[in-house]
């Protein structure tokens, strides 16, 4: 007997492709173009109980306006009772760390392209006045011809009225900027963040 897939709206959700603390990946076909995409389920009662729902409203809303190519896209955000489902771009090359694991050290010309491609999609988010505050070769996945793509927006901020970035501590440990700590102009923490995820993809090693 044939196993009937799951369905969201017009998504035939497969396998799970991702896992994190909050939040699973799925891949899924859209059944009305064939496309491949990758959904991002979330648990309403998750949400709740760990005070996310600012977060997950940021993190859409930032998505909703920063397209670009070297940006994975988001293409729509379904709700069902008990779930939220924000479906991306399905990213076939798995993430730039992996790369480096598995392959080691990146070739001087390969360490250049992607840094040039990760700074043409930082720029991008920063003419909208968004600011990832999370680059690390682990949010840095690959496509099917090894072009790099910006993920994972959940620790990202826009500027609003009374919020002060410089003074908001956020990110990856290894890849915080001490700017960060000192509340020094921001700026200095998006050289610091950009210079970091490069020495790692270029020396293979955390910096």
């Amino acid at each position: 007997m044939k196993a009937v897939k799951r369905k969201v709206g017009k998504y035939e959700v497969g396998r799970t492709i991702g896992e994190g603390t909050f939040a699973k990946v799925k891949f899924a076909r859209n059944t009305e173009t064939g496309e491949s995409v990758a959904i991002k389920v979330l648990a309403k009662s998750t949400i709740l109980k760990h005070k996310m729902v600012d977060q997950i409203k940021r993190e859409i809303s930032i998505m909703k306006i920063v397209r670009h190519p070297c940006i994975v896209r988001l293409h729509e955000v379904l709700a069902g009772q008990a779930k939220i489902y924000i479906v991306l771009e399905f990213v076939t090359g798995g993430e730039l760390f992996d790369k480096i694991v598995h392959h080691g050290r990146l070739s001087e010309n390969e360490s250049r392209r992607y840094f040039q491609q990760l700074i043409d999609a930082v720029s991008h988010c920063h003419s909208k006045g968004v600011y990832h505050r999370d680059l690390k070769p682990e949010n840095l996945l690959l496509d099917s011809e090894g072009n790099l793509k910006v993920s994972d927006f959940g620790l990202s901020a826009l500027p609003q009225k009374g919020v002060d970035l410089l003074h908001t501590t956020c990110g990856t440990p290894n890849y915080v900027a001490p700017e960060d700590l000192n509340g020094l102009l921001v700026i200095f923490k998006v050289l610091m963040s950009l210079c970091e995820a490069i020495i790692k993809i270029y020396l293979s090693r955390a910096p």
